[in-house]
């Protein structure tokens, strides 16, 4: 198994960067903080443009044909950005949806269009309920909150043998007043409708590891970015007249930082090549692996930041804060730490 990132996924990485610094700056995208929308169509259509939520359809279906390692570098990249919305969901749902529209008697694209989506005109969210059965889900599994609700065009509930179609406008929700993410808008959720079943087992299981995966590229995204922020301001701030990272006590941080970002990088990268290459290793146990050295990557990091940015680091202006309430959102789709390791657990 080779991680070194070929020429064309390092040109790839880069493109997607350049995107985001022009598209989504950190400035632009905090003028949205607290709203209840904060997917704009337009920046949705240039991700689309770009690749972003077809790149690993076929090319009979207008996709590159790429694979999930590909993808794996796309969405560092997004979530290095902060770009806000359902990216993840939207970029599985095509994937698993395509060939599903293509067997099915009746498509499922009387429900969701997975090429609407791969073009960026249909946001798709999902509620993920790994461990779940789809019979389980009227007993306490309503989940606490659902994000972005205001700009899904379609919502998928996944759990471990079903994947359903429910309408967002039929849910009874109520708007959180002030959301953990100001960039991300949350909904309290007092219903969740059955919906429509549009796959079994199988593809069910597919959509699970690959949002897995995918939520946890974005979640490294945050670590390398914020140990990038903090080695900066390090670099450049001043106590006792030296630079506070001249201080062994603020280089321990700041190696930590990397350290935890890069094991969860090799982690993450691991699991995206087990899923293209499933022959060379146990699928799950990659895909939960990487996703609990992640979600701890992410949010230490994110506190190791603020800590290293000192006093600054506590004032809502410093944007080491929105990394790691992102981080949390993010950590929390995928389940708790507790949860994610007993996966990897009994995978032993």
């Amino acid at each position: 198994m080779d991680f070194e990132l070929s020429d064309d996924e390092v040109a790839l990485g880069e493109g997607i960067r350049r995107l985001c610094a022009g598209r989504f700056p950190l400035d632009r995208l905090r003028r949205t903080e607290g709203q209840r929308v904060v997917v704009e169509p337009e920046g949705w259509l240039e991700l689309a443009e770009a690749g972003v939520f077809s790149l690993r359809l076929p090319e009979s279906s207008g996709g590159l044909g790429l694979g999930m390692a590909a993808a794996a570098v796309v969405f560092e990249e997004l979530g290095r950005a902060l770009v806000p919305g359902p990216l993840v969901s939207s970029h599985v749902a095509a994937v698993v949806l395509e060939p599903l529209d293509q067997v099915a008697d009746g498509p499922v694209g009387h429900l969701i269009d997975y090429r609407a989506v791969a073009e960026g005109k249909l946001v798709v969210g999902a509620i993920c309920r790994p461990g779940h059965a789809s019979t389980d889900r009227s007993a306490g599994l309503v989940p606490v909150v659902i994000g972005n609700l205001e700009s899904l065009g379609a919502l998928v509930v996944v759990t471990d043998d079903a994947i359903h179609a429910v309408d967002p406008a039929s849910l009874d929700a109520e708007p959180v007043q002030r959301s953990l993410d100001p960039l991300h808008p949350l909904w309290h959720l007092r219903h969740l409708p059955p919906g429509e079943r549009i796959a079994g087992p199988e593809s069910a299981a597919r959509f699970l590891r690959e949002f897995v995966v995918l939520e946890s590229a974005l979640l490294i995204g945050m670590a390398a970015a914020t140990t990038d922020m903090a080695v900066e301001y390090a670099q450049h701030r001043e106590q006792f007249g030296r630079a506070i990272g001249s201080f062994q006590a603020v280089k321990h941080l700041c190696a930590d930082m990397l350290v935890r970002a890069e094991l969860a990088r090799a982690a993450v990268h691991a699991a995206a090549v087990t899923l293209d290459q499933p022959d060379v290793g146990d699928a799950d146990r990659a895909v939960w692996g990487a996703a609990v050295l992640a979600a701890e990557a992410a949010q230490a990091n994110g506190k190791s930041c603020i800590q290293v940015h000192g006093g600054m680091g506590f004032t809502w202006e410093v944007p080491a804060h929105l990394y790691m309430m992102r981080s949390r959102v993010v950590s929390g789709s995928l389940g708790d730490l507790g949860q994610l390791a007993e996966r990897v657990a009994g995978r032993y």
